[in-house]
């Protein structure tokens, strides 16, 4: 069973509007170029659903899955009040194991998230390509600059609903073999980026579209999912819960060490200080990796976040916080509006025109 990796907002959408708007000399113009390409090819390879499944030569396997996804999609719309559009109802394969690969960074010394900032969608904690080698090289340069880094394979992203009118998002082959319960989650985390999305907030837009996730993906598994497939979803699952306690236990002692290092700037100590706090995060990354190790041990044999560990640094942990942070807030507010997908959808757009902070305070203020 595969791990999902963490899914996003389009860049593809900004580099279109940046085409039209830009002007000569204008900087970065073919890191936009070779993103509307790419959008653009993944776009010409969707066909309708119903096409592929007429097609003899479709694989059974295939058939099956997009049969699946039209039922996950038409729940969305009926169910959990999501957007009833273009999106979702065609598919392409693409004939590789991710169609974009994200490139995050973060300090030395912090989980903050390096931002880039696009036409049309803002400023965001990533920057993606759709060739792994140019996202590498953009790795290595933002490395160069003192910055740790990460390289993630992306599933699918969205346009935010401004593509519909071309076709929409599609299914990708990158993530329609997905168990049930996850390919649920996965149409459901991209329709809800066409329900809301705040500029320059990177982590209220993904923790919603998570929350939405999972709350609703649990009511397509209550509602029509098999008893096998609910069976699966829980096993991966729990371990997927028991995973991110472990990370955000580690996230939670890295700021604490990270305090330390804001505390001493500009002292005359601040050079031997800062390799104390250099040290303590050494022993906390080795905490998260004996602690993982310990985990791996009651898993029989599951091993879909080693690699997760292997490369963990201030970048993939500060990335995973983005889509997991405000989880709970947003579950307590649907809660508060008794699962009722429409008021908790007018509730949480209702403070989306607030600054980031009082957003913040107004999000943890309707959860009491």
């Amino acid at each position: 069973m595969k791990k999902k990796p963490f899914a996003g907002i389009s860049i593809a959408l900004a580099a279109m509007i940046f085409i039209v708007i830009c002007v000569t000399g204008c900087s970065n113009l073919g890191y936009y170029w070779q993103n509307t390409q790419g959008h653009l090819a993944v776009m010409n390879a969707a066909k309708p659903v119903q096409e592929w499944l007429d097609d003899a030569q479709t694989p059974d396997a295939i058939k099956r899955r997009l049969a699946l996804s039209q039922r996950i999609r038409e729940f969305a719309s009926r169910e959990l009040a999501l957007p009833s559009n273009a999106s979702y109802r065609r598919y392409a394969d693409l004939k590789r194991n991710a169609v974009v690969w994200n490139v995050v960074a973060a300090p030395l010394f912090s989980l903050q998230l390096k931002t880039w900032c696009f036409a049309a969608v803002g400023c965001v904690g990533y920057r993606g390509y759709y060739n792994e080698a140019d996202a590498k090289l953009e790795a290595e340069r933002v490395k160069a600059e003192g910055f740790e880094v990460n390289v993630y394979g992306v599933p699918a992203y969205s346009t935010l609903g401004y593509m519909n009118w071309a076709g929409g998002d599609p299914l990708l082959s990158t993530f329609i073999g997905y168990p049930e319960g996850e390919l649920a989650r996965m149409i459901f985390h991209e329709l809800a980026h066409q329900v809301l999305y705040v500029k320059d907030d990177t982590m209220f837009n993904e923790s919603f579209a998570t929350a939405v996730e999972r709350l609703g993906g649990q009511q397509w598994l209550a509602q029509n999912g098999s008893e096998a497939a609910r069976k699966e979803y829980e096993a991966f699952d729990s371990k997927r819960r028991e995973f991110r306690t472990l990370t955000l236990r580690t996230r939670e002692r890295l700021a604490q060490v990270y305090k330390q290092n804001t505390a001493i700037a500009g002292k005359e100590s601040a050079q031997s200080a800062t390799e104390s706090i250099a040290n303590q995060k050494l022993q906390v990354m080795q905490q998260l990796r004996d602690e993982y190790a310990q985990l791996k041990t009651s898993w029989s044999g599951f091993a879909g976040y080693d690699r997760f560990i292997a490369n963990a640094n201030n970048a993939s942990l500060g990335a995973q916080a983005a889509y997991d942070e405000l989880v709970p807030q947003f579950e307590a507010v649907f809660e508060k509006k008794g699962k009722n997908w429409k008021e908790f959808y007018q509730a949480i757009q209702s403070i989306t025109p607030l600054p980031k902070d009082e957003r913040r305070k107004a999000l943890l203020a309707m959860t009491q």
